[in-house]
């Protein structure tokens, strides 16, 4: 039985001595690859650091290099070489300011011409539009429907004595003695209002002109000439002379004429010629 536990012992021992032994030799192992690691780390840096110290030394003997190729440059100059450079700059400097001042001063001409000729053709645009602007308000200058006697007056602020109403009224227009059927012409230029029958001065035509101007002509038996929105000219036939106002159907034949202005009636004797 003792053989038996001592023998026992034996052997656990010896398998706590075969563990322990492997356990250090994995430990040795384990430390010489650390070890290893940090002296190839090491060196690693080293390296770096030397390589990095080889392109700054270079790159301070590059500098040093032109450096020196400079300073031999200037010192190796004589007196007259850099004269003649201060004097080449100068008349480098010069010819730039000339070019620059007579650019700036072709520019101006240039400017000038152009506005000067802008300025001439707005006064030939504004003569011409106001020479265009006379030419289409030309003054309106009346004759006379037909050829014959004033009769009867224009009256407005005073009265006169009509044979048709027996009693004293006003008269708005003139009437011009003519034969029946007498051709009665426009007045001047214009555009035909309107043909109506009014009921005192019987067949009246209308006609509109420039500058708010109308003329009336009534006491007409046609009006077969022209229709109504018909432009017509001046001495154009528009009508001919009858005896169909009613208000003035006592009174010998004759064209009743009328002019307004801004719609209201005028004196034709200052207008007509």
């Amino acid at each position: 039985m003792r053989r038996e536990n001592r023998r026992k012992n034996l052997q656990t021992k010896t398998t706590s001595d075969k563990i322990v032994l492997y356990a250090g030799i994995g430990v040795a192992i384990l430390a010489v690859i650390v070890f290893s690691l940090f002296m190839y780390s090491k060196s690693l840096s080293d390296d770096v650091k030397n390589s990095t110290m080889s392109l700054e030394q270079m790159a301070g003997l590059g500098n040093n290099t032109q450096n020196t190729e400079s300073a031999s440059t200037e010192i190796g100059k004589t007196v007259e070489d850099a004269e003649k450079e201060m004097n080449t700059t100068n008349d480098t400097n010069t010819t730039n300011e000339t070019n620059t001042t007579n650019t700036t001063n072709s520019v101006t001409n240039t400017t000038k011409t152009n506005t000067t000729k802008i300025n001439n053709n707005t006064a030939v645009s504004t003569s011409t539009a106001k020479e265009t602007k006379q030419e289409a308000k030309k003054e309106l200058n009346f004759e006379r429907p037909v050829e014959g006697e004033i009769v009867k007056e224009y009256a407005k602020d005073n009265l006169l004595y009509s044979e048709t109403l027996q009693e004293w009224v006003t008269h708005m227009g003139i009437d011009i003695k003519a034969n029946k059927t007498t051709v009665v012409k426009s007045s001047e230029a214009g555009t035909v209002k309107s043909i109506k029958n009014d009921p005192r001065y019987g067949l009246t035509i209308v006609i509109e002109h420039d500058d708010n101007f109308q003329t009336i002509y009534s006491n007409l038996l046609t009006s077969e000439f022209v229709v109504e929105g018909e432009k017509v000219e001046k001495g154009q036939s528009i009508g001919t002379v009858g005896n169909t106002a009613v208000f003035e159907i006592a009174d010998e034949p004759h064209l009743h004429f009328e002019i307004l202005k801004d719609s209201l009636p005028v004196d034709p004797t200052i207008y007509i010629k």
